[in-house]
């Protein structure tokens, strides 16, 4: 124990502590010299340590274990409590890491329990959604289906509608040869007479000139039927506006008085050639065909042609046509001019090789752009035809002069209840229809008493 105290007391560390203290004490913002401090302080108290355990263990006066209890143990009491309560900081420390833990085991385990219950509700919705995509797959091949179906409801409809045309055609057709057998079984005896002892009229006339003429001639009708269509029609669309305030049925009427125009022309274009063709074959002798002279003969004696009588058949034709329909103060007599000149050309079109003809047109048909143009009040995106307000001209089914029509969207349907509605408006307009206006009274009668042209005919 000597030799250390004696060792501790030359080392001077006491000394060389109380100096670093005075030091640090001229400058105590220098962290470095209490570090310093500490280090010196810890290597005096280990020596101490280390005299005291020699101490205890050699004995004598000083060694007893009542020195330690009375002195050392009440000084060591402070530096176990410091201690002690840092072992409690450490420990409240250790429950708060563990608490810590504990909750970031929980909220892992709650997020991992939302990131199931959340997949799960994920593949729920991918097999909601796969089973609405094939409700929508089988919707979509209802839907198809359906669509097909009316398709072919249209094209029932469609079909019907043209039969119903044709029907109303031919009703018209049999109607004109009911009524031109019952004029030809009841003539009056003059004209039985006449007509029985004088042939027809030959002129001398250059053969086969209707061939030689057909180019210019066929330029000459088609230049007629564009003229009519930018004069007569307009002046006859003008007129019907004053009394009929729908535009569409003006332009039905001028429509299906072109139709019907060019049916009665050609019906008495057969007839009149028939006649011609059977007078002539009595005493033909020539070069030239039958079939040329026939054609030469008619071409020549157009003025014998009986307009007037076409003329009535057209308007008779309109008065029992379901389509159109006119107000009780007018007749379709007052576009008999129109009806007159597209007589004339129609018929004289006749007398082509090959003949011209207008299309035939039905409404909610597929429109055509090579036959028809257009109206300005027509729906561009539309497919079907409403209804047509000029005809095409045609030859061996070539578009010659365009048409015109009005395009609109559900045309079929529109057209469907348009024509019940005419049909009870034609119900009530018969009775009108029947009794005859004076002026149509008129007209009928000068066709009904024989042209001087035709009694000039069956004179020669």
């Amino acid at each position: 124990m000597a030799d250390s105290l004696r060792r501790l007391i030359s080392a001077e560390s006491g000394r060389v502590l109380q100096e670093k203290l005075e030091s640090w004490y001229r400058n105590y913002e220098n962290l470095n010299r209490c570090c310093e401090i500490l280090e010196l302080s810890s290597e005096i108290q280990g020596q101490l340590f280390a005299i005291l355990n020699e101490t205890s263990r050699e004995g004598g006066q000083y060694a007893g274990v009542e020195t330690i209890k009375t002195r050392l143990l009440p000084w060591l009491v402070p530096c176990f409590s410091c201690s002690s309560s840092g072992r409690i900081f450490e420990t409240t420390l250790t429950q708060d890491l563990i608490e810590k833990e504990r909750q970031l085991r929980e909220l892992s385990s709650n997020q991992d329990f939302q990131l199931q219950e959340l997949q799960e509700e994920l593949t729920s919705t991918r097999l909601k959604l796969n089973q609405v995509q094939q409700d929508l797959k089988i919707s979509h091949a209802k839907e198809k289906d359906a669509q097909k179906k009316l398709d072919c409801l249209n094209d029932y409809e469609h079909q019907i509608q043209m039969l119903k045309d044709k029907i109303s055609i031919l009703d018209a057709e049999k109607s004109l040869l009911q009524s031109r057998l019952a004029r030809s079984r009841s003539p009056s005896p003059r004209h039985r007479e006449n007509k029985s002892l004088s042939p027809l009229p030959l002129r001398s006339c250059p053969p086969g000139r209707a061939r030689r003429t057909n180019a210019s001639r066929r330029a000459c009708l088609i230049t007629r039927f564009g003229d009519i269509y930018d004069h007569r029609r307009l002046d006859a669309e003008t007129f019907l506006k004053t009394y009929i305030s729908d535009v569409e049925m003006v332009h039905r009427i001028i429509y299906i008085a072109a139709v019907e125009s060019f049916h009665a022309a050609k019906m008495a274009y057969r007839q009149f050639k028939l006649r011609v063709t059977e007078t002539l074959s009595l005493g033909h002798t020539g070069p030239e065909s039958l079939e040329d002279t026939v054609l030469d003969y008619i071409i020549d004696h157009e003025d014998l042609y009986d307009v007037q009588a076409s003329v009535n058949e057209v308007i008779r034709s309109m008065n029992i046509n379901p389509k159109v329909s006119f107000p009780p103060e007018i007749d379709f007599i007052v576009i008999s001019t129109l009806i007159r000149e597209l007589c004339r050309v129609a018929f004289s079109m006749q007398t082509l090789v090959p003949p011209l003809d207008i299309a035939f047109g039905i409404d909610g048909e597929l429109f055509s752009e090579t036959k028809y143009h257009r109206s300005f009040d027509s729906d561009f995106t539309a497919a079907l035809v409403a209804y047509h307000v000029w005809p095409a001209l045609m030859e061996n089914d070539i578009v010659i002069v365009k048409g015109e029509a009005v395009t609109k969207r559900g045309a079929l349907w529109s057209c469907r209840s348009r024509s019940r509605s005419r049909n009870t408006n034609r119900t009530r307009s018969c009775s009108r229809s029947r009794s005859t206006s004076p002026l149509l009274a008129h007209h009928l009668s000068r066709s009904l008493s024989p042209s001087p042209l035709r009694n000039r005919c069956l004179r020669c």
